[in-house]
Parts: C-alpha cells; sequence; structure tokens
C-alpha cells in the first residue's frame, strides 16, 4: 500500500460531513420512533378500552388491537427508515408483494378469521346458546376468531369454521328468553274432541314450569288413517325447554286414559275372498 497516497486528513473530513449530513436525521428518526411507538401504545389501550366499554368480546378486542398495533407499526418503521434517506419504494413494493403471496396461501383462513370478526362483532349466537347450522346443532361452547366449537346433546364436540357460519343460514333456538314446547297426540275417531282437549289443558295446568301468557293451545291438525291428529303447544322458559318436553310426553297417556280418551294404533281392515271352484 502507497503510504503517500493515503490520506487521513480527506478521510476524517469525509466522515466529519457523512457526520454533519446524517446524525441530525439519525437522531430525529430515533426520537420519532420512540415517540411513535409511545403514541401506538396509548393508542391501543385507548381503543381497547373503548372496545371493552361496548362490551365487544375479549378475543375480538386482543385481535383488533393487535392488528392495529402491528399496522401503526409497520407504517412507523417505514416512515422512520424514509427520514434516515433510504429509498422506501422497493422496500413497500416488496412487502405488498408478499402480503399478497401470503393472503392467497391463506385464503380459507382469512375468510374464517373475517368471519370470527363479524360473529363477534354482531353476536348472532353467544356462549351457552343452542344453535343448528350447516347439519350440526348443539349448544355454543366457545368463539374462536377463526372456529366456533359446539357440544351436540350426546356430548359430542363439533368445530365449525366461522367462514360458513357467517355467510349462511344459522337457526339460534335460544336468542328469545322464551321457546314453545310443541307434542304431536292422536285419538281415536270415536272419542270426542272436547274431552281430549280439557284433559291436556289440565295436565299442562299442573306443570308450574309452562307460562301463562301465551295461553297453552290444543287444535286439530289432520286426519290420519287411525287417528285425530293434535297439536299440543305451551310456551315455557329456554332453560326449561327439554325437561318440559319430555314430561309433558310422558304425562300424556296417563291423562288421556284418566280421562277415558284412546290412543289408537294403526290398525288395517283384512277382506279375504274365496275364490269360486
Amino acid at each position: 500500500m502507497d503510504l503517500e497516497k493515503f490520506d487521513v486528513q480527506s478521510l476524517m473530513d469525509k466522515a466529519m460531513e457523512m457526520v454533519v449530513l446524517y446524525a441530525p436525521k439519525l437522531i430525529l428518526a430515533i426520537i420519532t420512533l420512540f415517540v411513535g411507538l409511545w403514541l401506538i401504545n396509548m393508542l391501543s389501550r385507548g381503543i381497547g378500552f373503548l372496545l371493552e366499554k361496548r362490551q365487544l368480546d375479549v378475543s375480538l378486542r386482543r385481535w383488533l388491537t393487535t392488528i392495529l398495533s402491528l399496522v401503526l407499526k409497520a407504517c412507523l418503521l417505514i416512515s422512520v427508515i424514509s427520514m434516515i434517506g433510504v429509498q422506501t419504494t422497493s422496500f413497500i413494493a416488496m412487502l405488498g408483494a408478499a402480503g399478497l403471496a401470503i393472503g392467497l396461501a391463506l385464503q380459507g383462513s382469512l375468510t374464517n378469521f373475517a368471519g370470527g370478526v363479524l360473529i363477534l362483532f354482531f353476536k348472532p349466537y353467544k356462549v351457552g346458546d343452542y344453535i343448528k347450522t350447516n347439519g350440526e346443532e348443539g349448544f355454543v361452547e366457545s368463539i374462536d376468531i377463526f372456529y366456533t366449537f359446539l357440544r351436540t346433546m350426546d356430548s359430542k364436540h363439533v368445530i365449525l369454521p366461522n367462514g360458513p357460519l357467517a355467510n349462511g343460514n344459522l337457526v339460534n333456538y335460544t336468542m328469545d328468553p322464551t321457546r314453545r314446547v310443541e307434542l304431536s297426540v292422536g285419538i281415536s275417531y270415536h272419542n270426542r274432541f272436547e274431552d281430549a282437549e280439557a284433559a291436556l289443558l289440565a295436565m299442562i295446568a299442573e306443570e308450574p314450569r309452562v307460562l301463562q301468557e301465551p295461553k297453552p293451545f290444543i287444535g286439530v291438525t289432520g286426519y290420519g288413517d287411525s287417528s285425530i291428529d293434535l297439536t299440543v303447544r305451551a310456551w315455557v322458559k329456554n332453560e326449561d325447554y327439554w325437561p318440559v318436553f319430555f314430561d309433558l310426553n310422558k304425562r300424556v297417556k296417563p291423562a288421556l286414559d284418566k280421562a277415558k280418551v284412546s290412543i289408537p294404533f294403526p290398525q288395517r281392515d283384512v277382506h279375504l275372498f274365496q275364490p269360486k271352484s
């Protein structure tokens, strides 16, 4: 190496020039970074507090505040880098391409995520409700951001993706505080409807869990091959539906027997013809 050509003073001058040129930008960028992070944390906490006051679901609150924080931090990082003098156009394009690729790869998961956000925000059902959807029915055990967990009547656990739930048909049996119990009863043709009606109404009146309003209803719904078909309707609280349903079904026959009203079984008249020899 030629020491005569090695000009230390020129290198020092160049370094000082670079420091004078970039030091203020670097200090300003560092200050902006720390202040921006502090403001983002304060904003995330404030939004989380507002969502909590609106009684939004805990899972949805966490996801919304996390996503908001990540987006704001990404924007802050890009701003800080551009303040130093680094060209961010290609960097932003690269992030956009990566985001598009990830979005296409996780299309199904993103659909479930969007469905979970809609479910947790609009609340078509909540934990503890009894719902029927997509051929499955049961009690809602938990609602995640991607999946809803059901427990069927025979204690099977069903995991349903939130995307189809948010965009498909759904029956919520427990959204209202009351529910109607409906029974089907058949009586013989030789019995009077009034006798059966009085016996069934007396049976319902003995059940304290049946509500007086709306009033119980009994009507004729059809005439079968062997019986007059009756429909019995009574309103109960949601939590009493299944106990009352089974108890009333169990007490129908004793009540009709006491009133001497018979429940027929299917009958057929068979005619035999002897061919002539």
